[in-house]
């Protein structure tokens, strides 16, 4: 089961790279949008977490958690209800 560290991580890198941006200069707290993710993307990186956590994240979930920290936090909960 990953950390949620390493969830923020890997989101943040993949953030990164669809920008075209240093990791480092993605805010885990700050909003899907102000990151500049449009919806096109946003749903690239709810692709790619579902295919690297094998968790499904509805897409409404991106809405209800708008930040990086949000999303690792649901995909956390969810990671540890599926093994318990």
């Amino acid at each position: 089961m990953p950390a949620q560290e390493s969830i923020v991580q890997w989101c943040q890198h993949y953030v990164a790279q669809l920008l075209d941006v240093p990791p480092a200069e993605i805010d885990p707290e700050a909003d899907f949008d102000r990151l500049g993710l449009d919806s096109a993307l946003a749903v690239s990186l709810l692709i790619e977490i579902e295919h690297e956590y094998g968790i499904d994240l509805p897409p409404e979930e991106l809405f209800d958690n708008p930040t990086i920290n949000a999303v690792a936090a649901y995909l956390l909960a969810h990671t540890q209800n599926s093994v318990a």
